[in-house]
């Protein structure tokens, strides 16, 4: 690829990345997810570009064809070709026609082919999740290896941590990037609720139950100072679930190893649920989850798509 060109991809990279940080205050998550469909947008147009002329294209008609409604569409049909999940291909046109406008507005491109894209219907299924039988066993496996029958008397720190995490995901149905995100001062323990920011810097508070409780003053109390004293570059700060270097613990590679490996543990069949990514849509749908936070049940869903959670069973919801 040509200097030029190069430099100025990234330089509309950058200038993008800073509009949907600052201007459109969107996550972290948000922002690396759109950049990515950006990107790969960028190598579709430039190879597309190069195939028909046989040569490396220039600026100018990079943006010419980024402008074009019927080049936009190809790279969409590519998508659909490779059988790309609808609600992925939703999320693509909707990233693609944030920039588009973004691009308009600031003088990258005159006609914005965004507005002629029509997102697919997407397929309002639920998720896969874990039956409160599945989370009980998934759950009692953290908590031994928390107390490692091996060493009585003793605990497991990483053990406690884990054990915390699941709970706490299971209670609350909060996003794992939410949870990983908690810092001390979100806790309330007298009145068991979290404080979480969620998306578009929105606050909730959300409450969580007895079991939670318990795993939690665990942890906090026996398990993170042992990890806080790690000896490591990174400081824990007032993060509450740290890693092994004494960091907060990463999303999603951290949280999502920790249920994983847990998941193995209890003997979940894999193809059951991730629990990490859904444990959100476990605590909607199970019965533990409704009885842990019966009257906040919009603080622990504000976080999750409404429209998922209509088939739930009418039986626990009347219960409440």
């Amino acid at each position: 690829m040509a200097e030029s060109l190069q430099l100025w991809r990234e330089s509309l990279l950058e200038d993008y990345r800073v509009y949907l940080s600052r201007n459109r205050e969107l996550s972290d998550n948000t922002v690396r997810a759109y950049l990515t469909d950006l990107n790969e947008l960028l190598d579709f147009l430039f190879i597309s570009l190069a195939t028909a002329s046989g040569r490396e294209p220039s600026v100018s008609q990079l943006v010419e064809w980024l402008s074009a409604p019927t080049q936009i569409r190809t790279w969409l049909s590519e998508m659909s070709r490779q059988r790309v999940a609808r609600a992925t291909l939703a999320r693509r046109i909707a990233s693609f026609r944030t920039f588009s406008a973004w691009a308009q507005t600031h003088g990258v491109i005159e006609v914005n082919p965004g507005v002629k894209l029509h997102a697919p219907r997407p397929e309002n299924k639920l998720p896969t999740v874990l039956n409160p039988a599945q989370a009980a066993v998934l759950l009692d496996t953290a908590r031994q290896h928390a107390f490692p029958e091996s060493t009585p008397g003793l605990v497991d720190p990483e053990g406690l941590r884990d054990w915390a995490l699941l709970e706490m995901l299971y209670a609350t149905g909060l996003r794992v990037s939410e949870l990983t995100g908690l810092r001390r001062a979100d806790i309330d323990s007298a009145e068991h609720t979290v404080r979480v920011i969620g998306k578009g810097d929105k606050e909730r508070v959300v409450p969580y139950g007895i079991p939670a409780q318990l795993a939690l003053e665990q942890y906090l109390e026996r398990g993170r100072p042992a990890l806080v004293a790690t000896p490591g570059p990174q400081s824990g700060g007032d993060w509450v679930f740290l890693g092994v270097k004494g960091g907060p613990l990463g999303y999603p590679r951290g949280a999502l190893y920790v249920a994983s490996a847990h998941r193995a543990g209890s003997g979940t069949r894999p193809g059951a649920a991730r629990p990490a990514a859904h444990g959100g849509h476990s605590f909607a749908g199970g019965r533990r989850g409704f009885a842990q936070c019966p009257r906040d049940l919009g603080a622990c869903l504000a976080g999750h798509h409404p429209a998922l959670y209509a088939p739930v069973d009418g039986a626990a919801a009347t219960g409440l």
